[in-house]
This record gives structure tokens, C-alpha cells and sequence, in this order.
């Protein structure tokens, strides 16, 4: 097969020609269709995640054709679509994983993390953490739906009955959830980097009620905000726009240091949390939902051998909506 290879921390993916992945007991093997490109990459990419397997092929953001099976497999056939999510794999045992907390499980396993991801032209992943994919939407559509879209999802049932949201950081995830937002009849307020004006721009376009920067204030307070930008700085802000019994929900795996704030800005039982990776019944409750909405995802694509320049544009800031390769 041919893959992007991480082969150390922080240098770029060599391209390279590798033995076909061997297939286990409950694997689906996967002629890869699209991958889409995660702001996790980075993470990895950057060594701000610390514990990859190396050699590594990034991404967890995978559709695919299924085109073998595990000797176990009985929930897929050959030929059928799947997506690939970031939880590849929990250890069904833990006390996490026994209350229904599989994305607090004490062994999990990441695709594109400890194991092979979707960087490459074929790809194996455990079939009881797969999904069907709406077969009304094009692969690369869906794409950042498996990462971007499941933690947005999680990160939105977090604010609860929250009528006006505040999404910080107007990229993959804040484009899929704003919507689905605004189709449950909540009020969207997009925050985006000072002076971000094309990130403005297409936060207006999808008709959010308001738009601006990181640095300003909404004209009014809102009942919750979700924090996708991985920048700590972010937290007091969003404690400020945020009115009396609130939430802040912090939706990314990294974030940079979080300045010293004054307690007046959580005081009222305003509430800060964060959202860890996703269990099936979230890509489930995503998936039935969002045959509801008619949900438009926008995309950039690449060749598999531009993953480096994909990766680039995303740290960035250059992606609008979400990136993709196809092999």
C-alpha cells in the first residue's frame, strides 16, 4: 500500500510503499476513499501528544470500501462503506467502560495515534468501532463528520438546552455543529481569530446570528460556548461572554496553558469542562440526527501525496472548513 509515514515527532510524513496491514478476527480491511485531516494530527505531528506508535500513518477521519473481513466480523460485508472514528478500540472491561464511559476507558486505543490510521491507500480497523455512513452524502462529505462532527456532537450535548451558543474557533467542527445548532433553534455566535476575516466571512454565510472576534464580546450573554481553538487564553474569555449558570465546554485533546483568571468570572455557577474522545452511542445518536438536518460540509481536497501541505495550511489557519485527502 502506499501511506504518509510519521517516523519522528516532529518531521514531516515521508512517503512511502508498505506491506499490506494484516487483517484480525474482528478487522474490516478498507480500500481508503477519503481521509479528512484533523486538527489531532497536528497534536501528534508536533509531539503536544506524546504516546504515538512510530511509525505511524496518520488519521482517523476514514471512509472506506470494505474489501476483506475478520474471520469474527458480522456486523459488515464486503463491499460495504464504513467510517473510521478517532476511538478505535476500549478494552470493554474498566470501570469506564462497564458504566457506558467508553471514551474514558483506561486502555483505549486511537486510530492514527496506536494504530495505523487513514493516510494511506488501505487501512484496517476493528468493525465494532466502525459506522454506516449515509449513503445520500459524498465520501468526502462526510469525512470530517467522523471526527470533527462526533466531538462537535458531544461537545453540543454538553450545553445542554443552551439557546444562544458561542462556538470559539470557526473551522471543521464549529461549521458541522453551528448548523445542527441552528436547526434545533438555538442562536450561534462565531468567534474566530481578531482580524479573521475570511473565517468571518464563512461563519456569515452560514447564517449564524452573529459574528466577530475572539477578543470581543456578543451583544448579549450567551447560556453556553464550546471551545474548539486549542488556545488556554480562550477559557476567561469565553467565562466572560457567558452569563450566570453557564457552561464553557473545552471540545479539543490539547490546549496551551491557561492563564490565571479572577474567580468573579466563574463565580454565579458557571461551569468549565472538557469533552474526551466519543463512544459509539454518540456516533449513533450524530448519525440518526443529522439524516434530520440538511447538513452541508465544506471541504478542501488533496492528493494523499499532499498530506504535508495539507497539514501546513491547517496550522495555518488557511482551511476553509475542513481539509481531505484522497489517495
Amino acid at each position: 500500500m502506499q501511506a504518509m509515514i510519521l517516523e519522528r515527532s516532529g518531521q514531516d510524513l515521508a512517503e512511502r510503499t508498505m506491506p499490506d496491514p494484516i487483517v484480525g478476527a474482528h478487522d474490516l480491511l478498507l480500500e481508503v476513499k477519503v481521509c479528512g485531516v484533523c486538527r489531532t494530527d497536528l497534536h501528534i505531528l508536533d509531539g503536544e501528544l506524546t504516546e504515538p506508535k512510530l511509525p505511524l500513518v496518520l488519521g482517523h477521519e476514514i471512509v472506506g470500501k470494505v474489501i476483506a473481513l475478520g474471520a469474527a466480523v458480522k456486523e459488515f460485508q464486503l463491499g460495504d462503506r464504513v467510517g473510521v472514528p478517532w476511538l478505535g478500540g476500549s478494552c470493554g472491561s474498566c470501570r469506564f467502560c462497564l458504566a457506558g464511559k467508553e471514551n474514558l476507558c483506561d486502555k483505549p486505543v486511537f486510530t492514527g495515534y496506536q494504530r495505523d490510521g487513514g493516510y494511506s491507500s488501505l487501512s484496517v480497523a476493528d468493525s465494532r468501532f466502525c459506522f454506516r455512513v449515509p449513503d445520500t452524502m459524498d465520501d468526502h462529505k462526510i469525512a470530517p463528520l467522523l471526527c470533527a462532527g462526533l466531538i462537535g456532537w458531544r461537545s453540543l450535548k454538553k450545553t445542554g438546552e443552551a439557546k444562544r451558543l458561542g462556538l470559539y474557533g470557526f473551522g471543521a467542527a464549529a461549521h458541522i455543529i453551528s448548523q445542527i445548532a441552528k436547526h434545533q433553534g438555538r442562536e450561534v455566535y462565531a468567534f474566530t481569530k481578531p482580524g479573521d476575516h475570511l473565517g468571518q466571512s464563512f461563519a456569515k454565510n452560514l447564517g449564524v446570528t452573529w459574528c466577530g472576534g475572539s477578543d470581543q464580546m456578543p451583544p448579549e450573554k450567551l447560556d453556553a460556548a464550546i471551545i474548539f481553538a486549542p488556545a488556554g487564553e480562550l477559557i476567561p474569555q469565553a467565562l466572560q461572554a457567558v452569563d450566570k449558570g453557564g457552561t464553557v465546554v473545552c471540545a479539543g485533546i490539547h490546549m496551551s496553558p491557561i492563564p490565571e483568571f479572577s474567580y468573579d468570572l466563574l463565580w454565579g455557577e458557571r461551569t468549565v469542562c472538557s469533552v474526551a474522545n466519543l463512544t459509539r452511542q454518540d456516533g449513533n445518536e450524530f448519525f440518526e440526527t443529522i439524516a434530520q438536518v440538511p447538513l452541508a460540509t465544506t471541504v478542501e481536497l488533496f492528493a494523499l501525496s499532499e498530506a504535508n501541505r495539507a497539514l501546513q495550511q491547517l496550522k495555518q489557519g488557511r482551511i476553509k472548513g475542513a481539509a481531505v485527502l484522497v489517495p
